[in-house]
């Protein structure tokens, strides 16, 4: 099972420099994947959780893979219905090609409604609009023989029933966000039920947890997957590899973004982590 990292692209602590330091720490440190999150117009609600400066995930992976060398980029997630699926195909292929293939596609639906009226797109649409670009994605890339591209792992991002069932049919992985362990559990078995009934093979299982690491054992029912001590974290991991986890994404943010400022104790979480896992650096 390989781990990766979600890195904040946005905050007041945010510059090039903070993101060329996050980019060299995480894959410094063994990390095989670094995931940025998306959105395209700052409009208050989304300013209320991820401030200004907010920086556009093309284009910053694309400048974070001149300054690594074998980490996986990817998005965590790609709002779907925010750029025209052509655009989308040939900005993806043109990364993962600059990269040496090393992109990873999540894609969501979003959220946001002042962002979406904004963009003069139809928020009802959102889950149709997910659709048409992870279909044309795939067109795109064999009718125009980006072969290469063909090879981009799409993960269908979502904690919902629609999201899990499109997983199932339009993507490679399913990619649910921070719960709980006792969730992520039954939502594997979930998953593989929705796929027996669409008589489709099962996607891969990639979550993204959080993290947060304690002094003490977090206990309760309501812990989140990656709350607590090393040891707990640990065993989450293990528990998600059993589960069929190929790939499971660490979030460091706990929400306020004046942590952007002060990244030194999530660096530290990362690396008790990535000691503890004895994760190759070389």
């Amino acid at each position: 099972m390989q781990i990766g990292v979600n890195v904040p692209n946005f905050g007041p602590g945010t510059d090039p420099a903070m993101l060329r330091r996050w980019a060299q720490t995480v894959e410094g440190l063994g990390f095989g994947l670094l995931m940025v999150s998306d959105h395209v117009a700052v409009t208050p609600d989304v300013a209320e959780q991820y401030p200004a400066p907010f920086y556009e995930p093309f284009t910053t992976l694309s400048w974070l893979a001149g300054v690594t060398d074998r980490i996986r980029l990817g998005t965590t997630v790609l709002i779907a219905p925010y750029r025209h699926p052509l655009l989308v195909a040939r900005m993806a292929a043109n990364l993962n090609d600059l990269s040496g293939g090393r992109l990873v596609l999540g894609v969501g639906v979003g959220w946001a409604r002042q962002e979406f009226a904004a963009l003069g797109v139809a928020f009802e649409r959102r889950g149709a609009l997910t659709d048409e670009l992870l279909t044309t994605l795939r067109a795109a890339w064999e009718d125009t023989g980006d072969y290469r591209a063909g090879t981009i792992p799409l993960w269908v991002g979502g904690n919902s029933d629609a999201g899990l069932r499109r997983a199932v049919r339009l993507g490679d992985a399913w990619h649910p966000l921070r719960n709980t362990l006792p969730w992520l559990r039954e939502a594997a078995g979930r998953m593989k039920a929705v796929a027996a009934e669409e008589g489709r093979p099962a996607p891969g299982f990639a979550p993204r947890i959080v993290l947060r690491v304690t002094s003490s054992p977090v206990t309760g029912s309501d812990r989140l997957a990656g709350e607590g001590t090393i040891e707990q974290i640990a065993a989450d991991l293990e528990q998600l590899a059993l589960l069929g986890a190929g790939t499971v994404v660490l979030d460091p943010f706990v929400g306020d973004p004046r942590e952007t400022l002060r990244p030194e104790a999530a660096w530290q979480a990362l690396a008790a982590v990535a000691a503890h896992l004895s994760l190759e650096t070389s």
